[in-house]
């Protein structure tokens, strides 16, 4: 028997609830995961799940079991991190989770070269703004935004990201361009409301070194920024993208940006930059893998958003 092939058919049943859905998990037959987990409690000598033909709950013991073997995986994956050259070539399994935006517009088109690289790694993006837990989901590494951050995550700086004040032309002309940050009470404001606590981000702007949040009425809200985008240039209102969203239209004309003045006074008035974090459950997780990964971001990236990761 495959204990570890068992513990982890085991594992993911009891998070999955059915054995269909682990099985999606695992790339294998409900039948089979069905069978690994005869085996494992064949081999222990207890029954782990109270079956019926509609519901599979764990008994006592086998939720005593998932709270002793839950990690078993992740330990002897760092165990054989922390025995292995830091130089080796990265290989195997790299699930990421990252922020749907950021996820789309600059990851997502950066993971094939970083496959061509290496080849024997084998990737998987999951696109969440939701807070990922990476050991439940089996999730190896997360790029996040500094509101998703969370107690007990190792995070490493990547990458700080220009947001661009914007409104569609049409839109100006008919209520004229606020100079300043305080002019954006008098605007219909598109504002981003983060799944992770359900609450509008706020505007942050910088003026001589001190940090203000914009007093704003949201007019629409959404939990996408390529929908705020879209709502931005049917002439809804002004929204704040970051840099990577907002190029292609301000390119083409579409979208016209705020607060460029570079001069003295209330307009010069900076905004907050949109600050990106590569995160692991543990400092033992930085395996060459998640290294590669960390550098192949910074390295696609403009070198004024880069953050040295060394």
């Amino acid at each position: 028997m495959n204990i570890l092939q068992s513990i982890r058919s085991f594992i993911r049943t009891a998070d999955a609830g059915s054995l269909a859905a682990a099985a999606r998990t695992l790339g294998i037959s409900a039948a089979a995961v069905g069978q690994n987990i005869a085996r494992l409690e064949a081999h222990l000598g207890v029954r782990l799940f109270n079956r019926t033909t509609r519901q599979l709950a764990l008994t006592e013991r086998g939720a005593l079991y998932l709270a002793q073997v839950r990690y078993i995986e992740r330990d002897l994956q760092r165990a054989q991190a922390a025995v292995t050259d830091l130089d080796a070539t990265p290989e195997g399994r790299l699930r990421i989770a990252c922020s749907t935006s950021f996820g789309r517009h600059k990851l997502a088109p950066l993971l094939p070269s970083l496959k061509a690289r290496y080849p024997r790694l084998a990737i998987e993006l999951l696109l969440a703004d939701r807070n990922v837990d990476h050991a439940r989901e089996d999730v190896d590494v997360s790029i996040r935004i500094e509101p998703q951050l969370e107690e007990g995550l190792v995070a490493r700086p990547i990458a700080q990201v220009p947001f661009v004040f914007c409104a569609a032309p049409s839109y100006l002309a008919r209520t004229g361009v606020p100079r300043t940050p305080e002019a954006l009470r008098e605007h219909r404001c598109l504002l981003f409301r983060h799944p992770k606590d359900g609450r509008n981000l706020r505007w942050g702007f910088v003026r001589d070194g001190l940090r203000f949040d914009a007093e704003v009425s949201p007019a629409l809200v959404s939990d996408d920024i390529d929908a705020l985008a879209a709502m931005a240039l049917a002439g809804g209102g002004i929204t704040r993208l970051a840099a990577f969203v907002a190029a292609p239209y301000l390119a083409r004309g579409e979208l016209q940006a705020l607060f460029e003045d570079n001069g003295a006074g209330e307009a010069h008035a900076l905004p907050e930059p949109m600050r990106l974090f590569l995160c692991v459950s543990d400092r033992r997780d930085l395996t060459p893998k998640v290294r590669a990964l960390m550098q192949h971001i910074v390295d696609g990236l403009p070198p004024e958003w880069r953050v040295d990761v060394a």
